[in-house]
């Protein structure tokens, strides 16, 4: 039975829940699983069929808090998921939830996060305000990750209020909340900032590094041809075309969308092996009877292809963490 690792599965804390001015479902409420990191949530992991979460703040993160709080609330979070992991070490892990608002605070709990807490991954939630993942403000986060052979999992954020307002608005609290978050403009949002560390040339300063992102790339790879053409009016040109920076730094997760045609698309597109899993926990509609497995245990894939896909890639992604 093929071992199972989902890599985008969440939690909050107190002291996160009461500092957000927005909640993580917006006006539908907090889905009460995010607080438990205990018997419940290892049942509903076996109800899915999954061996491992890997745990990480849900959205909107530590990128929408102050500056003074990012730092203090992110160190509780992960001291935390820390804990929890030392209660049930064979089936969680933790990503380094890192206080993006302060960019020399982001490097020390990397730092931190690694170094003392064991954790293998950092989790960020995209932009902070009008500051893109490839602002200079992040640079010395990104050299961090890249010499400590940290993967990154790029979650979506919010789209700017003034983009919301202009393209997500005019049909209700829970609609508009919908169409700009998990309908559509979370993944525009996230495949746009992952465009940002091509096209601000992240990847040429750091060729080694490499970040994760969710939904099966968050559109970017449903367009690579035509945002292929784009390399060509840079100046001076990128070190690599968009497909390769695609095929050689970024792994690709299925957030509980379970579908046999993406998968086969994502696979033609970057290969197998830069395929994981992930579950999207508390997000998408439970479904029981172990039905994350069912997904990649009847996909159209050989055994050994399955096993990467579970759990293979990401144990060889951060067998060089530290």
């Amino acid at each position: 039975m093929v071992k199972i690792i989902a890599l985008e599965e969440h939690l909050t804390t107190p002291a996160l829940s009461a500092a957000w001015p927005v909640g993580p479902a917006g006006p539908s409420g907090e889905p009460p699983q995010l607080s438990d990191v205990g018997e419940q949530r290892l049942a509903d992991m076996d109800d899915q069929g999954v061996d491992v979460e890997v745990l990480s703040v849900t959205a909107p993160g530590l990128e929408v808090l102050p500056l003074a709080e990012a730092v203090p609330l992110a160190r509780d979070a992960n001291d935390r998921i820390a804990a929890a992991v030392a209660a049930h070490p064979d089936r969680l892990q933790g990503f380094v939830n890192v206080p993006t608002p302060d960019p020399a605070g982001a490097v020390a709990e990397l730092r931190r996060g690694v170094g003392e807490l064991g954790f293998k991954g950092a989790f960020i939630n995209g932009r902070v305000g009008d500051r893109n993942v490839d602002h200079p403000d992040f640079d010395a986060f990104w050299a961090a990750a890249a010499e400590l052979h940290v993967p990154v999992y790029i979650h979506p954020q919010e789209p700017p209020r003034a983009v919301i307002d202009a393209y997500y608005s005019g049909f209700g609290p829970k609609v508009d909340f919908g169409f700009s978050h998990f309908g559509l403009g979370w993944h525009y949002e996230t495949g746009i900032q992952l465009l940002h560390l091509i096209y601000g040339r992240v990847f040429d300063r750091y060729p080694d590094l490499q970040v994760i992102v969710g939904h099966w790339g968050e559109v970017v790879l449903f367009y690579v041809e035509r945002i292929a053409n784009l390399q060509y009016a840079f100046e001076p040109k990128l070190d690599r075309s968009i497909p390769e920076y695609l095929r050689e730094n970024v792994y690709y997760t299925p957030s509980g969308i379970y579908s046999q045609r993406y998968l086969s698309w994502v696979k033609d597109l970057v290969g197998v092996d830069r395929i994981m899993f992930s579950v999207d926990y508390p997000y998408v509609p439970k479904v029981g009877d172990g039905a994350s497995r069912a997904f990649l245990e009847n996909a159209p894939l050989s055994a050994a292809e399955k096993e990467q896909i579970g759990h293979g890639n990401w144990e060889q992604l951060i067998a060089k963490v530290g």
